[in-house]
């Protein structure tokens, strides 16, 4: 399934479409069966108001963010967690970039993830290899962005680059294929806190062995009356929500068939 088809048909699924479509459902509803309307538009006023609250989606991305642990290089014995190679995570494209002379260059998400790679690389030494394709048919590929940014701007080498991959299940399987060939398969695996979850499973599944290096976990400064309020903000935590807990079933049963 290309990535256009498969985004268009999360649009369908994720905040805010979806609750504009429950609401509009309602409305619809409203002078034909009033009953059922009237629950449609409370819950689709219910649930915009849940998803667009900081304290709900930024409590929804820690249950994704329970499930893995900030990297400790060293174990509790005192022996290093060592990785042949350091794995960074595409995470979009800021397309044509007017400061950039409108090149295409990295996403503030991805450069999240290659500063925590860049530091990662200095702590321990391993080479890089930076994985993203081209989903909307840019001309140059997030792994080559990726790489530019870390030789350029945190003066990291890269020594793969793999830009063939569409989403995640991809960045697997063709990053498995390259670090074989070099007799790697123990890897430090880097992407954002509320991904890893998502990411570790398949990665594992296509042959690596994992070291989760997870990076930019939500936090908060302080609990008050403001974290109650609706913000714009918190819709696109909730998005991300969702999209992850969708991922996660969906590469549940993608597995399943293949295993069968």
């Amino acid at each position: 399934m290309s990535w256009f088809i498969t985004n268009f048909i999360a649009a369908f699924l994720l905040p805010p479409l979806s609750l504009l479509l429950l609401l509009a459902l309602g409305i619809f509803l409203l002078y034909r069966r009033n009953k059922l309307a009237k629950i449609l538009i409370l819950a689709a006023f219910g649930l915009l108001w849940i998803a667009s609250t900081p304290y709900f989606a930024e409590g929804a991305l820690h249950l994704l963010e329970a499930q893995t642990t900030p990297l400790n290089i060293s174990r509790p014995d005192g022996q290093p967690q060592a990785a042949d190679a350091i794995v960074i995570l595409g995470g979009g494209t800021y397309f044509r970039a007017p400061e950039y002379a409108n090149q295409d260059t990295i996403s503030y998400l991805t450069l999240v993830r290659l500063r925590y790679g860049a530091k990662l690389q200095r702590e321990t030494g391993k080479p890089i290899l930076v994985t993203g394709g081209k989903p909307l048919g840019n001309s140059v590929s997030e792994a080559q962005q990726m790489r530019m940014s870390l030789e350029q701007d945190f003066h990291v080498p890269v020594r793969w680059t793999e830009d063939e991959s569409d989403n995640t299940f991809e960045n697997a399987y063709h990053s498995f294929r390259i670090l074989q060939q070099a007799g790697i398969c123990r890897i430090y695996l880097v992407t954002h806190a509320w991904h890893m979850p998502r990411a570790a499973v398949v990665f594992r599944r296509a042959g690596f062995e994992v070291i989760e290096a997870p990076t930019a976990f939500t936090t908060r400064y302080r609990t008050d009356l403001l974290t109650f309020l609706p913000r714009a903000e918190s819709l696109e935590d909730s998005k991300i929500f969702i999209h992850e807990v969708i991922g996660l079933l969906w590469y549940r049963v993608k597995l399943a068939i293949s295993d069968n």
